[in-house]
């Protein structure tokens, strides 16, 4: 079976597109797909980048080509649950210590699909404590208790841990993916991703 590293943060569209558009992938090919959570900010913050909708903010044609191409990339994997959030950009250091508070109490693949719907999906504000809390527990998980262990010092350390061992592995921005050493980056690589498994 071959293994697909995700690296995410709930606050891109763009890793919500590619986590549904990546069911596809696995259901046709068995590809296997491991969640790894990191904060975006921290990533731009190390590596100069910037949030497409920062860098591009004065250029109009380039901001609505961008969004002709969501549209396209939403009808082409048929995403119709999505829901642009009203809170973006939304804050999600308080969700990204969570999901690795969620790895580390072994609840992690129960954690990360609800928040994903929540966020881009249920147009949920994931940044508010009392939200977050209440949308795990709706999971079926200890919500209070996942949004406690993001105030530890323990928690905080992976999170910057996980987020820089992404950086040193090549990323600059989210979703980005490693099959074996080989980088992929973006939404628009999931076709690629398929081809390079199936070759596999």
């Amino acid at each position: 079976m071959v293994t697909l590293d995700f690296y995410y943060d709930f606050g891109s569209p763009n890793a919500y597109f590619a986590w549904k558009a990546l069911q596809g992938v696995s259901a046709r090919t068995g590809l296997e797909v491991v969640m790894h959570p990191v904060l975006i900010g921290g990533i731009f913050k190390s590596t100069g980048n910037q949030p497409p909708w920062q860098a591009f903010g004065n250029v109009p044609n380039k901001m609505k080509y961008m969004q002709l191409e969501i549209q396209r990339f939403i009808k082409d994997h048929n995403l119709t649950a999505f829901k642009f959030n009203s809170a973006f950009p939304v804050n999600t250091l308080l969700s990204m210590r969570a999901a690795i508070a969620a790895q580390q109490a072994g609840v992690h693949d129960v954690f990360y699909p609800a928040v994903f719907k929540a966020i881009w999906e249920e147009d949920k504000d994931i940044s508010q404590p009392e939200v977050l809390a209440q949308l795990l527990t709706d999971a079926g998980l200890d919500g209070a208790a996942l949004v406690a262990a993001t105030q530890t010092a323990e928690v905080k350390q992976a999170l910057m841990d996980a987020t820089q061992a992404c950086v040193d592995r090549g990323a600059f921005g989210l979703p980005t993916f490693f099959l074996g050493d080989e980088m992929y980056f973006g939404k628009d690589r999931v076709w690629q991703i398929e081809q390079a498994v199936k070759r596999a």
